[in-house]
């Protein structure tokens, strides 16, 4: 059996997340503390090899630690996956010169990490064009364009991997942009309906020079199909979370006893299996070979969530609409709501695996 060397969340890392979690899901004041709290409780090295700095172990650990942190609040675990996602990538480039510059940083929080591929999922689905456009110059590469939704991008300091379409045509390139580059430009915070306190908004690329070293990869669709099992095996990690918190309060509020129990008991070890399958998998080539198997489990997972938060309301009763007496119900009934969005959203996942029916059952 595979043991764990990366320690589960302490007991002061749940308090401090727990007690957060109501206020960093309504009100965005506290999201420069969210990034500092992980790497405070030491989880940004979470699934990483000892020789880079982190506790060990591989992205399986990784994939737990969000799975805690997910079940106590999910803007923390939203930070978390986002600054692990884009340490995955850093991780899965050839450019020792990137990984010099942000690895530490990264590792100790002192820069936030974010993914702004939405984008360029979409394009690779044909549901839109690239809206990044780079053309060189003697320095890198000048780019014009907006990411319309990022999250993680805090004012402090970010570093944003993203997608761009050369000058002329080709393979998108995919590159790292840091804060504070001549151009780069922050929205406010996106009028979010929860998870406010994520760092979430729009940036906006007006002639913005990217230097040489920047480049993450030059022919960026094979290297996001190489990555992708883990950065989607980490984004699973979110649903599991939510669901199993959802779960438990259901069983705790009526659910073990009367007709609620047994349809709790087998949404529990749905869920389990569900979970015992994206770690058996997110390792090794297969799901990089053939990534519909992880696309139907990342589908089955969001409709976990909706049935444990189904679960959660019936078995609480009228109190789950007492903000008093259930807030922690509320926050998880709008957490919910980004399960489904988030890219890949259901809808592009939909697609895909409507493109190989005969594969894959959903």
């Amino acid at each position: 059996m595979r043991t764990t060397p990366s320690p589960l969340l302490t007991e002061s890392a749940r308090s401090d997340i727990a007690q957060r979690a109501f206020v960093l899901d309504t009100q965005a004041e506290l999201a420069s503390t969210v990034l500092p709290m992980l790497a405070h409780h030491d989880l940004l090295r979470t699934g990483l090899p000892v020789a880079q700095g982190g506790h060990g172990g591989d992205v399986r650990d990784a994939i737990a630690a969000i799975t805690e942190v997910a079940s106590l609040s999910l803007t923390s675990a939203f930070v978390f996956w986002s600054q692990r996602a884009f340490i995955h990538y850093l991780q899965a480039s050839g450019n020792e010169a990137a990984r010099e510059r942000w690895w530490d940083a990264l590792l100790r929080g002192d820069i936030a990490g974010a993914v702004g591929l939405s984008n360029v999922i979409k394009f690779l689905s044909r549901i839109e064009a690239l809206q990044v456009q780079a053309r060189p110059v003697a320095q890198g590469w000048c780019l014009d364009g907006v990411l319309p939704w990022v999250s993680n991008v805090r004012t402090q300091g970010f570093v944003v991997a993203a997608a761009v379409q050369p000058e002329g045509g080709g393979l998108p390139m995919v590159m790292a942009l840091e804060s504070g580059l001549q151009g780069l430009v922050r929205s406010p915070d996106l009028d979010l309906l929860g998870m406010r306190a994520s760092n979430t908004a729009a940036l906006q690329l007006n002639q913005v020079t990217v230097p040489a070293q920047a480049l993450l990869a030059q022919a960026g669709p094979p290297y996001l199909k190489a990555a992708r099992p883990g950065f989607l095996g980490m984004q699973c990690a979110l649903s599991i979370g939510l669901a199993r918190a959802a779960l438990q309060a259901a069983a705790q509020d009526g659910g073990a006893r009367g007709p609620l129990h047994s349809r709790v008991t087998e949404a529990q070890a749905t869920l389990g299996q569900v979970e015992a399958e994206l770690l058996g998998g997110v390792l090794g080539d297969r799901w990089v070979a053939d990534v519909s198997p992880l696309f139907a489990l990342r589908m089955r997972l969001a409709g976990l969530v909706q049935q444990a938060l189904q679960l959660e309301l019936q078995a609480t009763g009228g109190r789950a609409y007492l903000q008093d007496q259930q807030p922690d119900f509320g926050r998880r009934w709008r957490e919910s709501a980004f399960i489904p969005i988030v890219t890949p959203s259901l809808t592009q996942l939909e697609g895909e695996l409507a493109q190989h029916a005969p594969q894959v059952a959903v």
